[in-house]
């Protein structure tokens, strides 16, 4: 098939990740390309060359908007807005099979733009007010909107999803996160550093149960950072840098335990299954996603709860770390995802009639 993938601009879509959004996106443009499919990536000018790349600006919005997101800049607003009209009359215009829209704008859930080319869109965020109305109203024949787990299908639906919404769970390539039979007795955190990911609870929570403790990932916010986060490292507390992905497998793969303590409701948690797939259980708050990723894999806390969450560390460490690599391997494959994205192409597409090519070729 011929794909566009629309990509949100805020970072590149290129290793190092700054979060697990890039990851997705970059994982399924690299799974598609490997499938056969003539793919195309709209994104940030800065993402992987490696791919068939057609700028949406010609660089990550936090390059020329530092810090902006979510603060209702209007300059930042018109620039998105602009880059992602023309980004959409260019996919309209290129005979595309199918769209598969991870924007977060509200520009390719537009009536007119749904139905000039078939659409697939995946949420990755909770239902905030700029974008639940377009969400919403664009449950229409010949668009599909997926969630990447229940419980986020149910905050965006609470009295139920329309017939065009299905759950699509986030996969991995297991071969990327080998699986480490024995940890070395240290807790590791990665996420991105900023307060809704709770990096002072994961370090709180340590210190409580008598476990080393390294974090990881890029410092989204310097001021939560330098007061939160800086003043804790040093001793058994300490800060890994931002790693690529092999680099980071392998920092995760010698730790015994996974500490992940969204503050909001995650839709997801792709690093908590990175780390399951290397073996480490989970321990964690929850809230959002947690419970459904994480099952029999880890021990969960109540939310926001420090002491609880040290008890809960204790007592992942007792899981024999094949389980949570069974649980990713059982549900979170790369295959699994990449097999369930090509059967909703093929859905979409077949509803606007016959497909303009056939095949994965």
């Amino acid at each position: 098939m011929r794909i566009a993938l629309l990509a949100h601009l805020r970072h590149p879509i290129a290793p190092p990740f700054a979060g697990g959004l890039e990851a997705y996106t970059w994982g399924l443009a690299d799974g598609l390309t490997a499938r056969g499919h003539d793919l195309v990536l709209f994104a940030a000018g800065d993402s992987d060359r490696r791919f068939v790349l057609d700028p949406v600006i010609p660089l990550h919005q936090e390059r020329r908007f530092p810090g902006l997101e979510h603060r209702g800049d209007a300059a930042l607003k018109a620039h998105l807005d602009d880059g992602y009209a023309a980004a959409c009359d260019r996919i309209a215009a290129g005979g595309f099979d199918i769209l598969h829209n991870n924007s977060l704008s509200r520009l390719p859930l537009e009536p007119r733009r749904l139905s000039a080319t078939p659409t697939v869109t995946s949420l990755h965020v909770p239902p905030y007010d700029a974008l639940r109305w377009f969400v919403q109203a664009s449950a229409v024949p010949g668009h599909r909107i997926t969630a990447t787990s229940r419980a986020q299908m149910r905050a965006w639906w609470p009295d139920g999803a329309p017939p065009g919404a299905s759950v699509l769970h986030n996969g991995i390539d297991p071969a990327a996160w080998p699986y480490v039979a024995r940890g070395d007795g240290s807790a590791v955190w990665c996420a991105r550093i900023a307060a809704v990911k709770g990096a002072h609870h994961a370090i709180a929570a340590a210190r409580r149960a008598g476990l080393p403790l390294t974090v990881f990932g890029p410092i989204e916010e310097p001021d939560y950072w330098s007061a939160q986060i800086a003043p804790q490292l040093g001793g058994s507390i300490r800060y890994g840098g931002h790693l690529a992905g092999p680099a980071l497998a392998t920092e995760i793969g010698r730790a015994s335990v996974f500490l992940f303590t969204p503050c909001w409701d995650e839709p997801f948690g792709l690093a908590a299954v990175e780390a399951m797939a290397c073996g480490l259980p989970v321990a964690g708050f929850a809230r959002g996603a947690a419970p459904e990723i994480v099952g029999e894999a880890g021990r969960l806390a109540r939310p926001g709860d420090g002491i609880n969450l040290a008890d809960a560390i204790g007592r992942a460490l007792a899981i024999d770390r094949s389980v949570p690599r069974a649980r990713v391997l059982r549900l979170f494959t790369r295959d699994l995802w990449l097999d369930r994205c090509e059967a909703l192409y093929a859905q979409v597409a077949s509803l606007r009639g016959p497909a303009r090519s056939a095949g994965t070729g």
